[in-house]
C-alpha cells in the first residue's frame, strides 16, 4: 500500500483518488479551498440556484464506468440523470431557429430540413459520418490511453477525412473547422451551428484542426444528459464516493511546494509548513501553478503543452434570478449565435476587451425545482467565451457586456429584462479564484492534428512519482475527460508505465 498525495478536488482528481484507494492506496486530497469540485460549483441566493461551471453532461459512460470500478453501483444509485430533449435549440444571426433532436440522425435530419431547407440535413448527416471516422481514429489515443511516447504521430496526422469534390474530381482535405463548414456545410447557419461546438471551448474554428469534428459527433453519438439539482450533484456524488472508500479529504490545505527526494517526488509541502510524505503526487492544477510548485519547468521543447504565452479563453457568465414562470415545452438549451462571426472570433483571439463586440451566447434554462425558490421563478444562466487575459474587473465595460448577453438572451426567454430579480455576473477572476487555474482559462479537450497545439501534456512528468490529472492534462478539458484523465492516471500508478488503457 502506497502514500499518494493529491493535489486539488477537482473532478478528474476525485476520480483518480477513488480508484486509487479501491486498489489499496492510502490517499489524502488537499484542497486549497473549502469544498470539493473544481471549476463544479454552485451559486446560491434568495432561494435560487446555478451551475457556475459545467451545466450538461456528454458521454456518462465515464462516470458510470467510474462507480462500478469503485464499488459496484450505478451512476444512478448517487445522481439521478435525464436526457436533454431537444439537445438543443439554436437561434441564428438572420432569425432562423431550429430545434435538435436528441442522439436521433434522422430527427436532426428532418429538423434541419424543415428549418434551413431541402439539402441542410442531408448536408449535416454526412458531416456526422466523416465526424465519426474521425472519433473512431482518435477516441483510443485520445481519451482511454496515456498519451503516446510518439505523439507527433497524433499531432501531425488529421484524423478527419478527405472529401470527393465533384467540380474539381479530386479530394479535398478540410485542415480546420471553418474549412468543413465553408467546404462541405455551404450555409452559414450549419457553419455556425458546427462551430459552436468550438466556441463552447474558447476555440477559434479558423485555426481549430478539423479534428474538432469529434465534439458534436461525442454530443449526437452519445446524448446531451443533465443531473437533477444541477451538476454539482455529480461532484457531490463522487466526492461521497471517495470519502466511502477512505479517501482523507484536507480542505483550506494550500499546496505551496512538492518535495523531491533522490530525484523524485516525495511528498507535498503545505502553506503552514507542514510536509507530508507520500511515494506518488498526483496534481490536478495547471501547468503554470505545477512549475511554481516543482520551482522549475517541468517540460522540455519536445514535450506537449498548451501554449502558455497565448491569450487564454475564459468563460464570462451571468446568472438571472427571474419572475415568472418557465413557459411549458421551453427549451433546456438555446445557443443564441452572433451576428457578427469575424469580430467574435477576432475578439476571442484578441486577447483585449471589446465590450461592444456581441458573442454566442448559450442560455441554459433547466426545469428543475432544486433551482428556484418555487413555481413563479425561474433561474437561468447565460454564458460566452471571452479572452480570460482581458480586464474584466467591476466597471462599465463588464456590465456592458453583461447588458450583451440579456440582450442575446431576449431572443430565448420571452421578456427576460421585465422578469429580471437581479443577476449576478461571473468573470474569468471569478474562476480563477475558486479554481487556482492561471487567469481563470479554460482547457479544451484534445485534438489531434494542430501540429500538436491541441494537445494536453502527458499524465506522466519529467519527475518520476509526479502526475498530472484533470482538464489541464491529457486528454483535457471537459467532464468526461476529466474523469478519464482519473482513469488513466490511476492506471499508470497501480499498474506502471507500461499501462495502455482498460481492454
Amino acid at each position: 500500500m502506497a502514500r499518494i498525495a493529491v493535489i486539488g478536488a477537482g473532478m478528474g482528481a476525485m476520480a483518480a483518488a477513488a480508484r486509487l484507494a479501491v486498489a489499496g492506496h492510502r490517499v489524502a486530497v488537499y484542497e486549497r479551498t473549502r469544498t470539493y469540485g473544481g471549476s463544479v460549483r454552485r451559486f446560491e441566493r434568495d432561494g435560487f440556484a446555478f451551475d457556475t461551471g459545467p451545466a450538461l453532461l456528454p458521454l456518462p459512460a465515464v462516470y458510470r464506468d467510474l462507480f462500478l470500478k469503485t464499488g459496484r453501483q450505478p451512476l444512478e444509485d448517487g445522481v439521478d440523470l435525464v436526457q436533454v430533449d431537444p439537445s438543443a435549440r439554436h437561434v441564428f444571426a438572420d432569425g432562423t431557429e431550429v430545434a435538435l433532436p436528441n442522439a436521433s440522425r434522422a430527427g436532426v435530419v428532418a429538423a434541419l430540413d424543415e428549418a434551413l431547407g431541402d439539402g441542410a440535413g442531408q448536408r449535416w448527416g454526412d458531416f456526422l459520418v466523416r465526424a465519426r471516422e474521425a472519433w473512431d481514429r482518435t477516441r483510443r489515443p485520445l481519451l482511454e490511453e496515456p498519451l503516446w511516447p510518439n505523439w507527433s504521430v497524433l499531432a501531425d496526422r488529421e484524423p478527419y477525412p478527405a472529401v470527393p469534390h465533384r467540380k474539381l474530381l479530386r479530394t479535398r482535405r478540410a485542415g480546420t473547422l471553418a474549412e468543413v463548414g465553408a467546404w462541405e456545410l455551404r450555409d452559414p447557419r450549419l457553419a455556425a451551428l458546427l462551430e459552436s461546438h468550438a466556441l463552447g471551448y474558447g476555440l477559434d474554428p479558423r485555426v481549430t484542426p478539423a479534428s474538432a469534428a469529434v465534439l458534436p459527433y461525442l454530443e449526437h453519438a452519445f446524448g446531451t444528459w443533465y443531473v437533477r439539482g444541477g451538476t454539482r450533484e455529480l461532484a457531490r456524488a463522487v466526492h461521497e464516493r471517495c470519502v466511502a472508500r477512505k479517501v482523507e479529504f484536507h480542505f483550506g490545505a494550500e499546496v505551496t511546494g512538492i518535495v523531491e527526494k533522490g530525484g523524485r517526488a516525495a511528498g507535498v509541502e503545505l502553506a503552514d509548513g507542514t510536509v507530508t510524505e507520500a511515494e506518488h503526487v498526483v496534481a490536478g492544477v495547471d501547468p503554470v501553478r505545477l512549475d511554481a510548485l516543482t520551482g522549475h519547468q517541468l517540460d522540455d521543447d519536445t514535450d506537449v503543452r498548451p501554449d502558455l504565452a497565448a491569450p487564454r479563453p475564459g468563460r464570462f457568465t451571468v446568472l438571472l434570478a427571474l419572475r415568472g414562470p418557465r413557459e411549458e415545452g421551453a427549451a433546456h438549451r438555446t445557443v443564441v449565435h452572433t451576428p457578427d462571426r469575424t469580430a467574435e472570433l477576432d475578439f476571442l483571439s484578441s486577447g483585449g476587451s471589446d465590450a461592444a463586440v456581441r458573442p454566442t451566447v448559450t442560455v441554459l434554462r433547466p426545469d428543475d425545482p432544486a433551482l428556484r425558490p418555487d413555481a413563479e421563478h425561474e433561474s437561468v444562466v447565460l454564458s460566452a467565451a471571452v479572452p480570460a487575459d482581458a480586464d474584466w474587473s467591476p466597471g462599465d465595460a463588464t456590465e456592458r457586456f453583461t447588458d450583451l448577453l440579456v440582450d442575446a438572451a431576449e431572443r430565448a426567454v420571452p421578456g427576460v429584462r421585465e422578469r429580471i430579480v437581479w443577476r449576478e455576473t461571473r468573470t474569468p477572476a471569478h474562476y480563477a479564484e475558486e479554481t487556482g487555474t492561471t487567469r481563470g482559462g479554460m482547457s479544451a479537450p484534445a485534438l489531434a492534428a494542430g501540429g500538436g497545439r491541441f494537445l494536453q501534456p502527458a499524465n506522466t512528468t519529467r519527475l518520476p512519482g509526479l502526475y498530472r490529472v484533470g482538464g489541464w492534462s491529457h486528454p483535457g478539458g471537459g467532464l468526461p475527460h476529466a474523469g478519464m484523465s482519473g482513469a488513466l492516471v490511476a492506471g499508470l500508478i497501480v499498474e506502471g508505465p507500461d499501462f495502455r488503457g482498460s481492454r
